[in-house]
């Protein structure tokens, strides 16, 4: 029996996928018709779709990797939950790093996350409007987004250039996020241009983020300083605010109930999957120590729900899967 043509919109759905989709879909295929016994189809290829389960949100710092070092295991669950038909998205407040470099990074400890990484950066630039100048107070990463939304980027090194400040002048945005060349210098030009009008956004608000001698300060602290400066009260876009969830949910259509956000700090990614209204899992691989507990450390882990609560990646993808 030939194959039946398939209606515009089926086309449509086909064509919404990628090119991983597209192959997990026909992959999976003929099972779909063994189960319905008929002759696949078009049609059988989009209703595929359905057996692409809940999204699996996965922090990067504390979960994949320390400091870009893998942490055992976390590339193994990630290939078993793309296997078992889950969608895995990289949910990062990780702010510096380029799009290319987060996906040449990954590729370093053997996982492919092409198309599949949402950053702090790319919340932040959700914010901003097409022609506004942004004094920019962080890395390459946000300089990125920026310019895929048509910002006008006035950079660290403008400023250097330029005399008595005058390059502040109608400055609409101050955005911070990590960077590491942070001084008084950077704290006195964004808080110039932030008492000329400026709007201050954060990448971010976390005070440090893991690595393996520890934690060290994150860009949370560097726009903590900015603040105290200016007087100003910012705008945060990474996880957990609405603006991360955005972004998140544009990529993603069935972030629900049943989805999983795994993450190290609950602070940020428990209360991030609370604004997304999905699960929660735990691992003990970064800031959250294994002796740490809601009982003994209740402000650490305030307001939070832990659905899962385990040592690492591996151990989320042997409890779900």
């Amino acid at each position: 029996m030939a194959e039946q043509q398939p209606d515009l919109a089926t086309l449509v759905g086909w064509a919404k996928l990628d090119n991983a989709e597209r192959e997990r879909v026909q992959n999976v295929a003929p099972l779909y018709n063994a189960m319905c016994g008929g002759t696949e189809t078009w049609q059988d290829r989009i209703a595929m779709r359905n057996f692409h389960k809940f999204p699996i949100l996965c922090d990067l710092d504390g979960v994949i990797w320390l400091a870009h070092q893998g942490i055992p295991g976390s590339a193994d669950a990630v290939e078993r939950f793309r296997q078992a038909g889950h969608r895995v998205l990289f949910v990062t407040n990780n702010s510096w790093s380029t799009q290319e470099e987060q996906v040449a990074a990954l590729a370093d400890v053997g996982i492919s996350a092409a198309g599949d990484i949402v950053t702090s950066a790319m919340a932040g630039a959700s914010l901003v409007q097409a022609g506004q100048r942004v004094l920019v107070c962080g890395g390459l990463g946000i300089e990125q987004a920026l310019q895929n939304v048509g910002a006008d980027i006035v950079r660290y090194a403008d400023c250097l250039a330029s005399k008595n400040d005058e390059i502040l002048h109608g400055i609409d945005i101050v955005m911070v996020g990590f960077h590491r060349w942070f001084d008084y210098e950077v704290m006195r030009r964004a808080s110039l241009a932030i008492s000329r009008g400026a709007l201050l956004i954060g990448t971010n608000d976390d005070a440090t983020y893991p690595t393996p001698s520890g934690p060290i300060p994150g860009g949370g602290s560097i726009l903590a300083a900015i603040a105290t400066a200016s007087g100003a009260q910012p705008m945060i876009a990474g996880k957990p605010h609405q603006a991360m969830a955005d972004v998140v949910t544009e990529l993603l259509s069935n972030v629900d109930q049943s989805a999983i956000m795994v993450g190290d700090r609950p602070s940020t990614d428990g209360k991030f999957a609370q604004t997304l209204g999905c699960r929660f899992a735990l691992v003990r691989s970064g800031v959250t120590l294994a002796s740490m507990s809601p009982a003994t450390n209740s402000e650490f882990f305030a307001g939070v729900t832990l659905d899962f609560d385990v040592a690492d990646l591996s151990a989320v993808a042997d409890e779900v899967l």
